[in-house]
């Protein structure tokens, strides 16, 4: 059962609106006794009604935006999308990258308390959800982007990732190519591990029997080059490649190029999201496109907007589109 207003005024022995005007900041409350309210609110684990439908007090007139790095494009794009709507509602943003780390994750979202008015966090990988779990930022209204279903009734806006990653192999498999490399990318994330469970599924719902070949990958451009140096020393090389994000892609086009084997005449390469550059290298990346500013557009409308309101399409999956560019052919 919720806690209610009731149950944190009777544990902390004064009256429901003197722990209102503690918890919305309001004068005409002895310091000592705000501090109690406070510290019993954060004990019992309350929710002001209010905050956990919407950002209706707007104090701070700020979100929080807690990710695991700002670097590269597909963060670049996220916060633009984020940042649109914030503009446009006359809110500010609070950004803090991890570095992946799960510690500064908890960190940045404890220094955040007081300072905005909800939160946009993304944690993909195992021990970030983990954190979240332990330490939920549950004293303000959050959305959770591309991050595990914690089970606690948090909204959460997510990339159909499994669904993305089975149309691209699909599409490879109808195209003629039947040696399918896919570089993978890292063990402890969840989006990682559904684009692989994808690719694989379609794989073996297509070509029965068929052994995955995985190349192990790290979402960045230099575990997709030295994928690329695994493929070029391959007894029998791939006929197409499938990097799970762009950039793996981008390093491995680099690296293929590098040695002289032509892409797509020689090995078809596709990779996933659609970041800016996937369509100016050359060639061009025929990808999965995932429409990263409006993920970060629509997360940031969720958090804004009452639950049950506009907001309940948000809470259906980004589902990716398959775009045909130059890396790739028909065999």
């Amino acid at each position: 059962m919720a806690v209610t207003i009731k149950d944190v005024a009777r544990e902390a022995g004064v009256s429901v609106a003197t722990v209102s005007r503690a918890i919305n900041g309001q004068g005409s409350v002895a310091p000592a006794v705000r501090e109690r309210v406070l510290a019993v609110a954060r004990a019992l684990d309350y929710i002001p009604h209010q905050a956990a439908r919407a950002l209706s007090s707007r104090r701070t007139h700020a979100v929080g935006v807690v990710l695991p790095d700002l670097h590269g494009e597909f963060f670049s794009e996220l916060v633009r999308g984020i940042g649109q709507v914030a503009r446009a509602n006359g809110l500010h943003l609070l950004l803090s990258s991890n570095h992946g780390d799960a510690g500064e994750q908890a960190v940045a979202l404890q220094a955040m308390r007081g300072r905005v008015d909800g939160v946009l966090v993304m944690a993909p990988t195992d021990e970030g959800a983990r954190v979240l779990s332990a330490q939920p930022p549950r004293a303000l209204p959050a959305v959770l982007i591309n991050t595990p279903d914690p089970g606690d009734g948090r909204r959460g806006i997510r990339v159909d990732n499994h669904g993305g990653a089975g149309a691209m192999t699909r599409h490879l498999l109808e195209s003629g190519h039947r040696r399918i490399a896919f570089i993978a990318g890292p063990e402890d994330n969840h989006e990682a591990r559904e684009r692989l469970r994808g690719h694989c599924e379609a794989l073996e719902a297509l070509l029965p029997g068929t052994r995955p070949w995985i190349l192990p990958g790290d979402f960045d451009e230099a575990s997709g080059w030295n994928a690329a140096q695994r493929i070029l020393v391959a007894a029998q090389r791939p006929d197409a490649v499938f990097a799970a994000n762009d950039m793996m892609a981008v390093g491995c086009l680099h690296g293929l190029a590098a040695a002289g084997v032509p892409v797509p005449d020689e090995v078809s390469l596709a990779g996933f999201d659609d970041i800016p550059l996937a369509r100016h290298v050359h060639p061009a990346l025929t990808t999965m496109k995932v429409d990263i500013a409006e993920l970060g557009a629509r997360a940031m409308r969720a958090l804004i907007v009452p639950v049950g309101g506009e907001d309940a399409a948000a809470a259906l999956p980004v589902v990716p589109e398959l775009v045909l560019r130059g890396s790739s052919r028909r065999t």
